[in-house]
């Protein structure tokens, strides 16, 4: 099957400083990657970069084939990408439909689509969006995202200060958005376990090159590959929690 979202010879970073550097992925419609890799390893910097939010030093980024222009995040909206930054970034102080509807405005799409992936969103409607709870938030960013009709979703750091529960509930959502909606999925996470079982495929960044690039299905059999891409860079990991 041919990418839906693919780089190729990706280098990157911030001004001066290379964070990562001749990445290749590729990533199919319905698919979901998750990057993971120790703190530092440049995971962040290359989402940004993959959005057009960083301007890439080297390689190139391209949708169904067709290259996006470099640190262009406008045209890589248009060509469908769309990024769940590790802030979320709502609008606080307006409400649950309204933060929807800004998003929904260029596709003229209705917000009330993403209540079937979302209904705890239902009764939480006319709140602002700064009352709600930090799992809310994290479904509220989801679904803003979503209103966009991706064909490429970029999610950063979802579990990030949220409940356990909360964050297993989340990634059945995005398994669900990735099957239904026929979304490719990249997500950066530092929650191994819960990130290899809701994942198709697996790359890992260490020191700013992919060091294992698998199945999630073969990890989720053998955390020793896991473990030891870590390691490369003195880092344990717990794989089996979360993992299914």
């Amino acid at each position: 099957m041919a990418a839906r979202f693919a780089c190729a010879g990706l280098t990157g970073g911030r001004g001066a400083l290379t964070a990562f550097r001749d990445v290749d992925l590729a990533v199919s419609e319905g698919e979901v990657l998750a990057v993971l890799g120790p703190n530092g390893a440049g995971k962040t910097t290359l989402l940004l970069t993959l959005a057009g939010l960083l301007d890439a030093q080297g390689g190139e980024v391209a949708v169904d084939g067709t290259a996006l222009r470099r640190g262009r995040p406008a045209a890589a909206n248009r060509a469908g990408v769309v990024l769940v930054p590790d802030e979320r970034s709502l609008f606080t102080e307006l409400t649950v439909e309204e933060n929807l509807r800004v998003a929904a405005r260029r596709r003229r799409a209705d917000p009330r689509q993403v209540l079937d992936v979302f209904p705890a969103l239902q009764p939480r409607w006319g709140l602002r969006a700064g009352s709600l709870s930090g799992g809310e938030q994290q479904m509220l960013a989801l679904a803003r995202a979503m209103v966009q009709a991706p064909r490429v979703l970029l999610i950063d750091e979802l579990s990030m200060g949220l409940a356990p529960l909360v964050v297993e509930s989340l990634f059945g959502a995005i398994r669900n958005i990735a099957d239904d909606r026929r979304c490719a999925v990249v997500i950066v996470e530092q929650h191994v376990g819960l990130a290899i079982g809701c994942a198709d495929s697996v790359a890992v960044l260490s020191r700013g090159q992919v060091v294992l690039r698998e199945s999630a299905a073969v990890l989720r059999q053998d955390a020793a590959l896991l473990e030891n891409a870590y390691l490369g860079d003195g880092v344990a990991v717990a794989v089996a929690d979360g993992a299914s």
